[in-house]
């Protein structure tokens, strides 16, 4: 069997991604690739220096640009401060099972961070989005309930990894809704998802549940990062899949469509968080083809 690499990424000259998160792991990685094959990316972080450093590490066309996803007017200035189209949008920030807090405009973080911040993000530049929008997401996606009354868990007891574990059900409904919305015309939009990946949010949880949930022993950055790029990358894909692991529970391996849980289908709660984000984040996508 032949596995899809980063060697069969297609040549991207005169291409321009725009990965959130990349001043480490995932999106650091894909960043790397991506230069490698002649795109011109543009990196977002919310510490520049870290952002800096690793565009200095790149063999190809990089610039870092500040971006705060917990900070809706951070994610208004940087739309507003964007000067060309981007061919694809890559979200990959992220926070991963952190104690309870709540992000600059009052929304529990997780939620907010994850899934709010690239809501906003995504309806502000979708009009310079040429190609395709590409929503990371985990596998533990299926332990997500999403609850539309109580997304900041203000009425129920607050567990770390499920909040997680919502967010990233959350990212998996907004790339499903979005490529519906856009079926019409224009990018198509996807999910991807790394598998069990040694990145910094799964080493800094040393907790035997936090090891549980994870899945046991993690792949490196480099293997976490092909299903994301060939999601990116691969020419003519089809919208509205999820590219993840090939390997068992799609815990580590090479990039495939994989399945995603039935709640991740439910075209009437997709359609719930939608409104609820619009009404959060104040950012309206244009009408329904």
């Amino acid at each position: 069997m032949t596995h899809w690499t980063t060697a069969d990424i297609p040549p991207q000259k005169g291409r321009t991604f725009l990965v959130t998160g990349a001043s480490s792991g995932l999106g650091a990685e894909m960043a790397r690739a991506l230069c490698a094959a002649g795109a011109e990316v543009i990196l977002t972080c919310r510490d520049e220096e870290r952002g800096r450093a690793v565009t200095a590490s790149l063999d190809g066309s990089a610039s870092v640009r500040r971006l705060d996803l917990a900070d809706l007017k951070s994610v208004r200035a940087f739309a507003e401060g964007l000067e060309h189209p981007v061919d694809v949008l890559i979200n990959n920030a992220g926070i991963m099972a952190v104690p309870y807090a709540t992000t600059a405009d009052g929304f529990e973080s997780h939620i907010g961070t994850n899934h709010l911040g690239h809501f906003a993000l995504t309806g502000l530049l979708i009009d310079r989005i040429g190609d395709r929008v590409v929503t990371v997401t985990s596998g533990l996606h299926r332990l997500g309930r999403i609850h539309p009354e109580d997304l900041h868990c203000e009425h129920r007891r607050y567990q770390r990894w499920l909040a997680y574990a919502q967010s990233k059900l959350a990212n998996l409904l907004f790339a499903y809704e979005l490529q519906r919305r856009l079926a019409g015309g224009g990018p198509v939009s996807l999910a991807a998802h790394p598998g069990v990946c040694a990145t910094e949010g799964q080493r800094r949880d040393t907790s035997l549940q936090g090891k549980i949930l994870a899945g046991g022993r993690a792949q490196s950055p480099q293997m976490g990062a092909l299903p994301l790029l060939y999601a990116a990358t691969a020419p003519d894909i089809e919208g509205g899949v999820c590219i993840g692991p090939d390997g068992r529970f799609q815990r580590n391996g090479y990039p495939k469509t994989v399945t995603t849980s039935g709640r991740s289908r439910d075209a009437t709660m997709a359609a719930r968080l939608w409104q609820r984000s619009e009404r959060a984040t104040g950012v309206h996508f244009p009408p329904r083809s």
